[in-house]
């Protein structure tokens, strides 16, 4: 084990270990099935929902464990051989594909629903608008984002060329920011809609008002800046590995501060912003990133020829 690559070891390890232990304690935690029918009329459209998302989860805590053994392996003795590297990262990545397309059922029910509020009226406008933000969310989580993890996955091979497998995890890095980016922005959206919170919410509380401003704005700027980095990579055949590094450092500083602002600055009034956020994300163990994201803002750029 190398100084120069501890850091990156040591980062990569409280990340994979954060993915096993959030996604354990998401599976075995199941009294949220259900949860959003209970005292109402049975409705077989949540429970199938939460089931779905549920087996996906399964698949996720495959991929957790794999990845948990796989960065004990690299940190103890070092990074196996290509081939076998590859097929790891290639199950890693397609059950994670499966977690996301677990929560295609969501998206169908919630757009049939849309559907129904189009064309039946009795909704304003504003609730109307902001519920079809959430429904692209969760087109754009459950349906682009899988089948961007598969095309990866099927690029993450020893006989195909490093460019195009870079390619695609960057094209996925794009739609994991922007997956975050409209889900998180459609929550802020959802809370402040509500008669009993309004848009007084974000300016009654300085931290409310921040924390939707990195929301809408500056996760729409990470995208971009993804974006940007994915196309210059992909045009001069170096992958800047700084730039990469600012990517998942702004990603999981995006989760840490807002985890971290109720923590220590947690007046404000309780919210469906923070019940969804805190309470039942099943990606807060990316607060662990600037762990990762922060040494390889030192390394060296990668060729891709």
């Amino acid at each position: 084990m190398t100084s120069k690559n501890l850091p990156l070891k040591a980062g990569l390890l409280i990340v994979a270990l954060a993915y096993f232990l959030f996604t354990l304690h998401g599976l075995f935690t199941l009294q949220w099935i259900g949860e959003w029918s209970r005292g109402q009329i049975f409705r077989f459209a949540t429970f199938t929902e939460d089931i779905s998302a549920t087996a996906g989860t399964v698949f996720r805590f495959a991929a957790a464990t794999i990845a948990l053994a796989s960065i004990i392996y690299y940190f103890t003795r070092g990074l196996p051989s290509k081939s076998r590297l590859f097929k790891l990262l290639r199950v890693i990545v397609v059950f994670e594909g499966i977690y996301w397309l677990g929560l295609s059922t969501s998206a169908m029910v919630d757009f049939n629903r849309l559907v129904g509020l189009t064309f039946g009226g009795g909704v304003t406008l504003t609730f109307l608008g902001t519920f079809t933000l959430y429904v692209i969310s969760e087109i754009v989580e459950s349906i682009v984002l899988p089948i961007v993890l598969f095309v990866l996955a099927y690029k993450l091979s020893v006989n195909k060329p490093l460019r195009g497998a870079v390619k695609w995890a960057l094209i996925a890095a794009v739609v994991y920011v922007v997956t975050f980016w409209l889900v998180n922005s459609s929550l802020w959206l959802l809370t402040v809609s509500e008669g009993s919170v309004g848009w007084s919410y974000l300016t009654a509380y300085p931290q409310n008002f921040a924390i939707f401003a990195i929301t809408a704005f500056g996760m729409l700027s990470l995208a971009i800046y993804t974006a940007c980095t994915a196309k210059k990579s992909d045009s001069a055949k170096i992958l800047s590995l700084k730039n990469v590094g600012v990517v998942v450092f702004g990603l999981g500083m995006f989760f840490l501060w807002n985890y971290a602002s109720w923590v220590f600055f947690g007046y404000g009034k309780w919210s469906d912003w923070y019940a969804l956020f805190l309470g039942h994300n099943f990606d807060l163990w990316m607060l662990t990133l600037p762990l990762v994201g922060l040494p390889m803002l030192f390394m060296d750029d990668l060729k891709l020829d």
